[in-house]
């Protein structure tokens, strides 16, 4: 038996030494094996050739089974490795190739560039309001790759809101306002984070929430929470980006007394009495004023995360978009604000 497993090893040995195919090696095993059996079974056990072979009929049987029983096991491991899916490559580097082709419109911007787009990828932006003006900011936002977008809004979508508010669609009707700018944003672009917060942002909350955002949106169509976010953004030193509109015309700029800007309080000292100011819903709108403005809201964002240009603080951009017309004026602290005190 001895030197029939001699030739079995010598016929692997060469086989490794000499890349030989694993299929062609079983072959050659096999063949020796079925002539070790022929020989068994069909001699006489006297026979010196049997006696030379060694081991019987029964035993060398079993030595066949334990072999079939590797090759198939073999066969069964090279199986599943075949049909086992490949781990994912690690991607080095603060972007995944995915990124870098979808961003690279910003990339080649030599004012953004890839330090600009890490800096949004770091960033957190919060934006109030998820409405008219923060249908689209939100949407380029995510597209931009801001890496955290929180959201607050308290509002549900209505049939009323689709002629302006593109990030919501119709079969959206009666979802919170975040949860459905939320699906829109993660559809856009799955990279990023999204914070919904179905809430009205009040003097108990929005201290804790401003707190964990690098800037501000503000988008919102009341001039309590108006006042609020400046106030408690000016307290905490965030910028925070401001716009509103009516009708035909809408305005836009930054809040920053950190940085030397006046805050929305130095600018617009007191709330207008009740009917001076009406809401979209009691004076009307036209449908893409919004995502022009809210449009102009996420440029802001991109200049101000990447340093790119000169931003809106200390000065305000007013379109009117029923003659085309683009008006900028300056605006400045005002001595004794109750919010920043006025001072330079």
């Amino acid at each position: 038996m001895l030197w029939v497993l001699a030739i079995l090893a010598l016929i692997w040995g060469l086989g490794w030494a000499f890349d030989v195919a694993r299929a062609r090696l079983w072959f050659l095993t096999g063949i020796v094996l079925v002539a070790v059996l022929a020989i068994h079974a069909t001699l006489p056990a006297n026979n010196p050739l049997v006696l030379a072979i060694g081991g019987t009929l029964g035993g060398w049987l079993v030595v066949i089974g334990f072999a079939g029983v590797a090759a198939l096991y073999g066969r069964g491991v090279a199986w599943l490795k075949a049909r086992a899916p490949e781990a994912p490559k690690r991607e080095e580097g603060p972007f995944t190739d995915t990124e870098l082709n979808r961003y690279a419109r910003h990339i080649v911007l030599r004012e953004v560039g890839g330090p600009g787009q890490l800096a949004m990828k770091n960033a957190k932006v919060l934006v109030v309001g998820a409405g008219g003006l923060g249908s689209s900011a939100l949407l380029y936002l995510a597209a931009a790759g801001i890496g955290t977008i929180g959201v607050v809004d308290d509002d549900e979508v209505d049939n009323s809101n689709l002629q302006r508010q593109v990030i919501h669609r119709d079969q959206d009707i009666g979802t919170p306002k975040v949860f459905s700018a939320e699906r829109a944003m993660k559809a856009q672009n799955p990279a990023i984070a999204v914070r919904p917060y179905n809430r009205r942002l009040d003097e108990e909350s929005a201290e804790t929430i401003i707190a964990e955002y690098d800037l501000v949106l503000e988008g919102t169509d009341n001039f309590a929470t108006r006042y609020l976010v400046n106030r408690v953004a000016a307290k905490l030193g965030k910028p925070v980006i401001g716009a509103a509109l009516s009708q035909w015309e809408g305005q836009i700029s930054t809040f920053d007394p950190a940085r030397g800007a006046p805050c929305y309080q130095c600018v617009f000292p007191e709330a207008p009495a009740p009917g001076l100011a009406p809401s979209c819903s009691e004076a009307g709108v036209v449908g893409p004023l919004p995502g022009v403005m809210g449009s102009m809201m996420a440029v802001e964002v991109v200049k101000e995360l990447s340093q790119a240009g000169e931003g809106l603080r200390g000065r305000m951009l007013i379109y009117d978009a029923m003659y085309g017309e683009v008006r900028v004026i300056k605006t400045k602290k005002r001595e004794g604000c109750p919010v920043c005190g006025g001072a330079a």
